[in-house]
């Protein structure tokens, strides 16, 4: 039985049930992930996975069931185990299953020739970035992360109404670190590449940042605690954002878990702040042409010039709230139930570079790396007090390595106080994004 075959099966088996509507969910993906130390590959993994789900209404209440048995025994087994969660469900809220567009947006995230590169092409990649890594400076004393992997995936969503949607993309991402040693002090940089084309990785650019940022870092040290202007990175910003990229959603508002419940159309941020959400950015590692609800993508600004436009949906949110779906709902996997979730979510660049920022500033901060973000970001209340690393500025020029600082805040008040947004939007190696941005004044707790 083919998989084209199982669904119709599937489908009319969930009709005769009387199961009203039908959806089935199907993914799978092909994954290879390598890691290589001291000039040897480690934690080599190839894997092939392919699930699905099938959602129904039955007696007016939304089941689920998953599977990863292809065969005719499972029909049976999934369509009784929908019924059953719907009998067993206390959700009372209006569900549905889409019956469709007229009209779906053109998505390429898929580059077939990417399939195709040798496993051994790819491994020796990661060998050649070890190797010009250490060859760069004699204090690299080793690469404590040294990984690359691709993806290759297709989502299917086929329901009773006749919607039929399919979508395919891949994706290659090389991460690497070092650490680097002079006398007793120690420190670290790292580097990365995505990209959908092997022969735009590059093993000595690659290698060339993550050494100069370990080196620079060797004479790192706190600054006094205070007051400091500040600009937050291209490769920071979007960590910060993304761990409250949550209280965008309409799931957390009607949840009562996001301060922005009931704020469309009011100023949330300042006049340099567009927040885009963008299921059609080329190149977007959340690119797609529709989301987990069959429903077509759109590119939308959650945030406009300082103004809250609109909070994320996905069907169920949007009936709630009386609006209509953003498109955006998501699956954290075949098996999960459906929520909402950005796609590529990213502030809009403006115009200055990171050099011109600095240059306004005078004198200040660069915060070029956060941690602790899930013990010290409280999504709900906006409040942060995070580890930090960066350099100062003096003169309006790059000056002097910082780190064991904590910089603390709120996400609420620091999207108000964004001063002036760069043009260097990064995207680092996830699908949150954003350019360097001058955020003001923060409290910096340090020596």
């Amino acid at each position: 039985m083919t998989i084209d075959q199982f669904i119709q099966a599937l489908l009319e088996e969930a009709k005769k049930a009387g199961i009203e509507a039908a959806e089935i969910y199907l993914a799978s993906s092909d994954s290879f992930r390598a890691m290589c130390q001291q000039g040897e590959i480690n934690n080599y993994t190839v894997n092939t996975t392919a699930g699905l789900s099938l959602r129904g209404l039955y007696q007016g209440k939304m089941g689920y069931a998953a599977t990863e048995a292809f065969d005719e025994s499972a029909i049976s087994q999934l369509v009784d185990a929908v019924k059953e969660s719907a009998e067993l469900t206390e959700d009372d809220d209006v569900q549905e299953i889409y019956k469709g567009d007229a009209e779906y947006p053109v998505v390429d995230n898929y580059q077939p020739a990417l399939d195709q590169v040798d496993e051994k092409v790819k491994m020796d990649f990661l060998l050649d970035v070890e190797k010009k890594a250490k060859e760069k400076d004699p204090r690299i004393v080793q690469l404590t992360y040294n990984m690359i992997s691709t993806r290759s995936g297709e989502e299917k969503i086929v329901n009773s109404y006749g919607l039929n949607l399919s979508h395919k993309d891949n994706m290659l991402v090389a991460v690497v670190n070092v650490m680097a040693k002079e006398g007793e002090k120690v420190s670290t940089g790292g580097s990365f590449m995505v990209d959908r084309d092997f022969a735009k990785l590059d093993a000595q650019k690659i290698a060339d940042e993550a050494v100069e940022e370990a080196l620079f870092m060797l004479k790192a040290s706190p600054v006094p605690s205070g007051t400091y202007r500040a600009i937050i990175h291209a490769k920071c910003m979007p960590d910060l954002l993304g761990v409250f990229s949550g209280v965008f959603t309409a799931e957390s508002a009607q949840k009562g878990m996001s301060l922005l419940a009931g704020k469309e159309g009011e100023m949330i941020a300042s006049e340099a702040v567009t927040l885009l959400d963008d299921p059609l950015l080329p190149g977007g590692l959340a690119s797609q042409p529709f989301d987990a609800e069959g429903v077509a993508t759109s590119t939308k600004a959650v945030i406009e010039n300082g103004k809250l436009t609109t909070l994320l949906h996905n069907l169920k949110t949007a009936r709630k709230a009386g609006v209509k779906t953003t498109g955006n709902a998501a699956k954290g996997g075949y098996a999960a139930p459906v929520s909402v979730s950005p796609s590529n979510f990213y502030i809009k660049p403006g115009e200055k570079t990171l050099d011109e920022l600095m240059a306004d500033m005078e004198n200040g901060l660069v915060i070029t790396e956060v941690s602790g973000l899930h013990a010290g970001a409280n999504p709900i209340s906006g409040d942060f007090s995070l580890i930090a690393q960066g350099y100062t500025v003096k003169d309006g020029k790059k000056d002097a390595a910082v780190e064991q600082i904590t910089v603390a805040g709120n996400f609420y008040q620091l999207l108000k106080n964004i001063r002036v947004v760069g043009s260097d939007l990064c995207f680092p190696g996830s699908s949150v994004g954003s350019p360097s941005v001058d955020v003001g004044e923060v409290a910096v707790a340090g020596k």
